[in-house]
């Protein structure tokens, strides 16, 4: 697997896509091939464990927990992995270009970096490193779960709470995957209850 030497992998997608799994399965397969990997998430994200990726279909890969970038970089000069895969990005911490640099400097020393992030946000909005990653992925693949209202490919991960804030860590109960169609339907039936309650009648 030596031609991904240096390379930049992106898993990318809604929520309940495939794309935890398929770093998973990307991380497995070069730990397969003899080469030595370090795994890492967002010290935010501990929906189902601390000490590993677990995807929505519950495989699991043993990772480690980071705040941002920067302990990303204290574990790879202890450990001069040659694959660092890193799941959740878009909720790594630090400024958006410390982390491009950080994992440019991660690529110029031939080591393979997998990531898997959501590309947008529950109102259909880029999450901002995703933006920048992709560009110069060497291997990009856009995953797709299946929408819950009508079965085609989803496009956005819909949030069924009324929480407003940008990062809501949960799962089914807190969303659902949409696709476009769908989720524009949604949001117009979401606005006319929200215009009802805001209605006050006056005898």
């Amino acid at each position: 697997m030596h031609q991904y030497k240096g390379k930049l992998i992106i898993h990318t997608g809604s929520m309940f896509s495939g794309k935890t799994s398929s770093l998973e399965k990307d991380v497995k397969r070069f730990r397969i091939a003899g080469y030595n990997t370090l795994a890492f998430k967002p010290s935010v994200d501990t929906r189902y464990s601390t000490s590993e990726i677990i995807s929505h279909d519950q495989t699991s890969l043993e990772a480690l927990l980071v705040e941002d970038i920067s302990k990303i970089m204290e574990h790879c000069e202890k450990s001069n992995p040659k694959v660092v895969a890193i799941d959740e990005v878009q909720f790594l911490g630090g400024e958006i270009d410390e982390i491009i640099n950080g994992i440019n400097q991660l690529l110029e020393k031939d080591i393979t970096v997998i990531v898997a992030g959501l590309d947008i946000d529950f109102s259909g909005k880029a999450f901002e490193i995703l933006k920048e990653l992709m560009p110069i992925a060497d291997y990009l693949t856009k995953h797709h779960a299946v929408c819950v209202k009508c079965g085609t490919d989803a496009w956005v991960s819909h949030r069924k709470t009324k929480a407003q804030e940008r990062v809501v860590i949960g799962a089914t109960k807190e969303y659902e995957p949409l696709c476009r169609s769908c989720y524009v339907k949604e949001k117009k039936e979401e606005s006319k209850i929200v215009n009802k309650n805001q209605v006050t009648f006056i005898e």
